[in-house]
């Protein structure tokens, strides 16, 4: 590591350590609680795994999309329409196969919210960024309208749905005690390591990164660099709708507005904090889950929440820092 890493790193660290000093709680404390709040019992474990599920599936949503040069900011509104459509499906076919058809229409869903964003931007020039912010808008509103009108349930006056029947919900491979490990979970491992598998030895993997890393030299090569992204996109969006339809399915049973306390936004930092490997999606996705789960503690004894996203932002940016350094240095 180079003299000014461990100086970014050293300044980090004193800038957290200085931000914790202020609200009277020592680092050493503030570790303590996290990891207490985060992974102190099973029941905090299983709270944790709930979290860590869908930032890690939109995480490797989002992380498609970058391997593309596709900056994918709906994943938030992707995540929703997922959500909403799987538990709709779910709904109205009982049992094992509703519950599956609610995660394949809720990826159907989310592929479709993305293709107007990508249209925009392949064939009209204008920037992803731009069109899925707006469409984040018009999901949460879309969403929101449709759950306090025809789609909500009987038994609450709340704007919700009504609650999905057991048997209609992701089963838990796992559950022993407080300790719960639901498949969901494991689908999303599973995805991770075919994904990765694909980017990194397959002959679409690499027209992906091509794409990404430089697409007028793809496209010299003769990779079609528009189908590429396109292709990129809607399976990013289709992964984004299965975290939100496997968040609705396996732990909510339902879906009102609020549902998503912003799983994807928080998707895009935990693919940036991943680098350039598919396998770093993992430990960021636990390092976002541990932290949002253990702040709890810290908050009761006076931290103010604001402090973890200042943890978060502070994590990416180094590690943003360590992948400038290894691109320009060809690594």
């Amino acid at each position: 590591m180079s003299g000014r890493l461990i100086a970014l790193a050293f300044g980090i660290f004193v800038l957290i350590a200085a931000a914790l000093v202020s609200t009277q709680v020592s680092p050493v404390t503030a570790g303590k609680l996290l990891f207490e709040g985060s992974l102190g019992s099973p029941e905090r474990i299983s709270q944790t795994l709930v979290l860590v599920t869908p930032l890690l599936i939109a995480g490797i949503a989002v992380f498609v999309a970058l391997q593309a040069g596709l900056f994918n900011i709906g994943a938030e509104g992707q995540l929703l329409l997922g959500a909403m459509c799987g538990v709709v499906v779910a709904q109205k076919v009982p049992g094992f196969f509703g519950w599956v058809l609610g995660a394949i229409v809720g990826m159907a869903a989310g592929a479709a919210w993305a293709y107007p964003a990508v249209w925009i931007k392949v064939w009209r020039g204008g920037h992803e960024v731009i069109s899925t912010i707006m469409l984040n808008n018009i999901a949460l509103l879309l969403c929101g309208a449709l759950v306090r009108g025809p789609l909500k349930g009987t038994q609450s006056e709340s704007a919700t749905t009504d609650p999905l029947p057991a048997g209609s919900m992701v089963p838990n491979l796992l559950q022993s005690g407080d300790l719960r490990i639901n498949l969901a979970l494991v689908v999303g491992l599973v995805l991770l390591f075919g994904v990765a598998r694909f980017l990194l030895r397959s002959v679409g993997g690499f027209e992906l990164r091509a794409t990404g890393a430089n697409p007028t030299a793809a496209a010299f090569a003769g990779v079609e660099t528009k189908r590429v992204m396109v292709r990129a996109m809607l399976v990013s969006g289709a992964l984004a709708g299965l975290a939100g339809a496997f968040q609705a399915l396996a732990y909510e049973g339902r879906f009102y507005p609020d549902f998503s306390p912003g799983y994807g936004f928080d998707a895009l930092g935990v693919a940036l904090l991943a680098g350039s490997s598919p396998y770093g999606l993992l430990p960021a996705a636990l390092v976002f889950g541990i932290l949002s789960s253990g702040s709890a503690l810290l908050t009761i004894e006076g931290v103010p929440k604001g402090i973890v996203g200042i943890l978060l932002g502070l994590l990416i940016a180094f590690f943003a820092a360590v992948r400038y350094r290894e691109v320009r240095s060809g690594g």
